[in-house]
């Protein structure tokens, strides 16, 4: 894992731009990113975006290890005879009124709940030099309680700092190893109300003077200078 690490982002996480970063880029590109973290575009566009083409296309380190490229194509595979099924059997009007939508929030859900669990104010974030594995797990991750309708809903996602720390750990154990390892319960804890806050906080700089996490509000001052 290389969750929290600034040397090593854009693998399986929501790049984040630090400060100095911000400040130094240009018009353009500030406006691009910005775009990119905005609301709308993580939870309307992102679901289409990650798992309908950045999911289903080769891309990048999956074209170059043939076991990742097997696996996406075989999936790729699965997902249209599926499809094909669906349409065969109940018509083009489930596939779009059913099957999508359904696939479209469950898309929005999993964006919301991985993103609100690593993007929180105190998240861990490092150095190459300086990173370290325990502190991005139990620091850059976060608990999330849920009601426990929607935390087997989610299959015990919200015990994502014992997943990161542990990823072998089957999910219907998480709990489990969360209650008998007192050190996994110290992790930073988010109730559904803080998720929900976070999800939609400035929150999107990463201040590695003040090590947490500033919004755009905070810098805009440092442009004018």
């Amino acid at each position: 894992s290389t969750s929290g690490n600034l040397d090593k982002r854009g693998t399986g996480d929501v790049y984040t731009m630090t400060v100095q970063e911000y400040l130094q880029a240009t018009p353009w590109q500030r406006w691009r990113y910005r775009l990119f973290r905005h609301p709308m575009t993580l939870y309307l566009l992102g679901p289409f975006a990650l798992f309908m083409i950045g999911y289903r296309i080769p891309m990048g380190i999956s074209r170059r290890k043939p076991a990742l490229l097997r696996s996406i194509l075989y999936t790729d595979l699965a997902i249209a005879v599926y499809i094909a099924a669906i349409v065969a059997l109940f018509g083009w009007k489930t596939l779009w009124f059913v099957y999508l939508p359904i696939q479209f929030v469950a898309g929005a859900v999993g964006i919301f709940l991985f993103y609100v669990q690593h993007q929180f104010e105190d998240s861990y974030w490092e150095r190459d030099p300086r990173w370290e594995f325990l502190k991005a797990g139990l620091e850059g991750a976060s608990y999330l309680r849920l009601p426990r309708v929607l935390q087997w809903l989610s299959g015990n996602i919200g015990f994502h700092h014992v997943h990161h720390l542990a990823p072998r750990i089957p999910n219907y154990l998480l709990e489990k190893a969360y209650r008998e390892i007192p050190a996994l319960q110290n992790a930073p804890t988010l109730t559904l109300k803080d998720a929900l806050r976070v999800a939609v906080a400035d929150l999107h700089l990463y201040d590695e003077e003040r090590k947490h996490l500033v919004g755009f509000r905070d810098v805009a001052p440092l442009l004018k200078q």
